[in-house]
């Protein structure tokens, strides 16, 4: 196979640095003006969709006061007792006059706007107080400002018919706003809710107040975006209910929204909370691109002085950077050979120096870390290998067998069948096909079979209590850890007629934590530090052989950690680390 020719580093970074500086040149050239069109109209966007969010607010002020309109009625608790009245034609009479009337008066003069209080009640023993219009008329035309009528007049009305339907005993605190009856036609808008006893939670009443469209959107106004600007608010059904702009007519009321008036416009919208209106926003294209022309022609001059620059650092820099690489370059080929001893100079304080503090710094460790690697590695497979000669105790199989003997000698052929089973479950568990690595869950249950056939052994002296939290199962653990804790505290703390253990396993903190802990004898402060010394002592090796295999396997932050108080007993708590059932050893 033909080699391909070796083409300079430098002359590439070189080659590099002129594209990078004609390319863009070139692009923004040709894409000057669109690049500018879009530049100016995002920034003018953002002026336009904040001042179209005052007005958004301005509006939501508007239609809050006459919220309060409603809110003065729904929430008069008094007014809720009053309406109770029943079987007193005289103190309903009274309480209509002092009472119901003013507070109706009083809601309306709430609001700034003209406005209509309908408050329709359920209890029609109060009379109605209400003008005579004709049908189809401008209720906001004539004199009064509230009207009492009783609610059976509006529900067959197909509007409240269709009102979101609440179950008995629920009250419901919406307000809906809609153009009902003859609103639609002049001009009005109604803001409607339920009311209710909040004693009883039944519905007592309905209020409609009735508004004009215009009034609440008086501050929307198209002199605040900019002249020949327009700004045009839609109802639920697309259709212009209000229009402020130089000429009104070319946005007539009741029409449906044309897409042929967003053609030469920058068109944004915003929509009204809690009534399906959009408000929309029409600027021209051409006020938006005045400044166009200005920023096409600084753009074009930048480019060409950006590229002249470019062109003259492309040339140092490479030959810069030249230089430094081949350093680099020379010294990994020494590395390759062999020669470890091969350093970098370099002064300056910048990424090539760190990368040559770095590469001198590999070169002095490189042969120290090979030799740590192969110790330790040495001392794990040696430490695996005094567990597996720990797995089979010679001194605990010969007492298991010798209790098997004397169970088959006084004919107890139970105990000696579940001591076998357990111990052939014990030793199947501890051998386990010989892995090092195991589920948490079969090291619980080799303890758990260690402490049956030790159960069989001591009867009720011995009283085992496991903790397991279902979190612990899925993860993996260092094999033979809980049984040497058991074995000891069998053999040097049982110095009671009854001994207590509880073996816990639960996750803390990203861990995985196993704890053993006994009511036994304990141990004095200096018997729990000669475990850690190196005295060949039974019990100390057995606690180092644990501690020293979950070190080499893990990690020096993890192991076995003893807190005993002579005569109280001890507790062994071992760490590991989070390891799940599926990932690789």
């Amino acid at each position: 196979m033909k080699k391909k020719p070796m083409l300079p580093f430098g002359y590439k970074l070189m080659v590099s640095y002129l594209m990078m500086a004609l390319i863009p040149v070139m692009i923004i050239g040709y894409y000057a003006y669109t690049t500018s069109v879009k530049s100016i109209r995002e920034q003018a966007a953002s002026s336009i969709e904040g001042t179209l969010q005052q007005t958004k607010e301005n509006v939501m002020y508007r239609f809050q006061l006459l919220s309060r309109t409603s809110d003065q009625i729904y929430w008069d608790y008094a007014l809720q007792e009053d309406l109770r009245l029943r079987n007193n034609g005289w103190a309903i009479y009274n309480t209509t006059i002092k009472s119901i009337e003013p507070k109706l008066q009083n809601a309306v003069n709430l609001t700034p706007h003209q406005a209509l209080l309908r408050f329709y009640i359920s209890n029609e023993e109060f009379p109605e107080m209400y003008a005579l219009h004709m049908p189809g008329a401008d209720p906001l035309q004539r004199m009064e400002t509230f009207e009492l009528l009783h609610l059976s007049r509006i529900k067959d009305k197909y509007w409240y018919s269709t009102l979101p339907s609440v179950d008995d005993g629920e009250i419901d605190q919406s307000q809906y706003w809609l153009q009902v009856e003859e609103d639609r036609i002049v001009g009005n808008l109604s803001l409607m809710r339920r009311v209710y006893d909040y004693q009883n939670r039944n519905q007592i009443g309905f209020i409609r107040v009735v508004t004009k469209i215009n009034q609440l959107l008086s501050g929307v106004h198209y002199e605040k975006l900019g002249e020949n600007s327009a700004v045009i608010v839609l109802d639920e059904w697309n259709e212009v209910i209000y229009a402020s702009a130089p000429n009104k007519q070319d946005y007539p009321l009741l029409k449906k929204w044309n897409p042929d008036w967003e053609k030469g416009n920058l068109s944004i919208r915003q929509q009204l909370p809690d009534i399906d209106w959009t408000l929309v926003a029409l600027v021209p294209d051409e006020q938006l691109e005045k400044q166009i022309g200005k920023v096409k022609l600084m753009t074009i001059l930048i480019c060409i002085g950006s590229f002249i620059m470019l062109a003259v650092i492309s040339l140092v820099v490479s030959k810069f950077l030249t230089v430094r690489i081949s350093k680099i370059i020379q010294s990994l080929n020494a590395f390759r050979e062999g020669r470890f001893n091969k350093r970098i100079q370099y002064s300056g304080n910048d990424e090539f120096y760190y990368i040559a503090e770095a590469f001198n710094e590999m070169g002095g460790y490189i042969n120290t870390l090979i030799k740590e690697v192969y110790v330790v590695q040495m001392e794990k497979k040696g430490a695996e290998l005094k567990a597996l000669q720990a797995q089979i105790n010679p001194h605990f199989l010969y007492n298991t067998l010798s209790s098997i003997s004397r169970l088959g000698k006084l004919g107890e052929i139970g105990k000696l069948d579940q001591m076998v089973m357990g111990l052939a479950k014990f030793y199947r568990l501890t051998l386990n096909n010989g892995k090092f690595i195991i589920p948490a869950q079969l090291e619980i249950e080799q303890a758990q079979a260690y402490i049956a056939i030790q159960q069989i052994k001591y009867g009720s002296r011995l009283n085992v209590m496991f903790d397991i939290s279902a979190e612990v199962y899925g993860y993996r653990t260092v094999k033979l850890i809980l049984q040497p804790f058991i074995e000891n505290v069998l053999e040097h703390a049982l110095y009671q007629p009854r001994i207590h253990i509880k073996v816990c396993a639960n996750v803390e903190q990203g861990q995985l934590v196993f704890l053993i802990v006994d009511d036994g004898i304990g141990m004095k402060a200096e018997k729990v530090s000669s475990i850690w010394s190196d005295d060949d002592t039974r019990i100390g090796y057995g606690i180092r052989n644990v501690d020293d295999r979950i070190k080499l396997h893990y990690g020096q932050q993890y192991g076995v950690t003893i807190g005993s108080v002579y005569g109280g007993g001890t507790s062994v708590r071992i760490t590991v680390p989070l390891s799940r059932q599926d990932e690789t050893a």
